[in-house]
């Protein structure tokens, strides 16, 4: 898998994020999903996506830690693109154990319940999402932090076992503001 990625990766290095999307959204119909956080980039995402309009899997993960902007957003969202963004939950029977045994601000006290929390809230309804994908679209971009800076446009996600397209990858902050000014996107401020 390592060298079709590579080769993906040099058939797309100059290609802008609307080519990426296009040729990624044709060659895996079915197969394709795209995970949305509602942050800027990601707005900027199904912004693109409404334009070539294919037939992909738009989602987002409702951790019940959410606050009424993103409500408020992912409705706003939804309306103004006519796309309906699958919502997926945390298994509450797991997330009542975990907060009857650990509290309600859990993560706060050590890695370990950070780890434990995630999973329950965040890796098991992202795994649920993109069962039976093979391309998994995200709104990462190199400059967001050090840990991305290594990033590639398309990368082998492991853990997944999935292909991960980051279209925005080489963007700037800058670059998404202008994007999202120019067009008029909906976003949380």
């Amino acid at each position: 898998m390592q060298e079709r990625v590579f080769a993906l990766n040099q058939q797309f290095q100059n290609s802008s994020p609307e080519e990426t999307l296009s040729w990624f959204c044709a060659n895996f119909i079915g197969k394709i999903a795209f995970s949305t956080s509602l942050g800027a980039e990601d707005q900027v995402i199904t912004q693109i996506l409404a334009g070539i309009d294919p037939p992909v899997k738009i989602f987002t993960l409702d951790t019940g830690r959410l606050f009424q902007e993103s409500y408020d957003l992912l409705d706003v969202t939804q309306k103004k693109y006519g796309r309906n963004i699958e919502v997926y939950f945390p298994d509450a029977e797991r997330v009542e154990k975990m907060v009857r045994a650990k509290g309600i601000n859990l993560f706060y006290d050590n890695i370990e319940n950070r780890h434990l929390c995630c999973n329950i809230r965040k890796i098991e309804p992202l795994k649920r999402a993109l069962a039976g994908m093979e391309v998994w679209i995200t709104g990462m971009r190199k400059e967001q932090s050090v840990t991305r800076a290594g990033a590639a446009m398309i990368e082998w996600d492991q853990a997944n076992e999935i292909i991960k397209v980051n279209p925005l990858i080489h963007w700037t902050g800058e670059m998404v503001w202008q994007f999202i000014s120019s067009l008029k996107i909906p976003v949380n401020e």
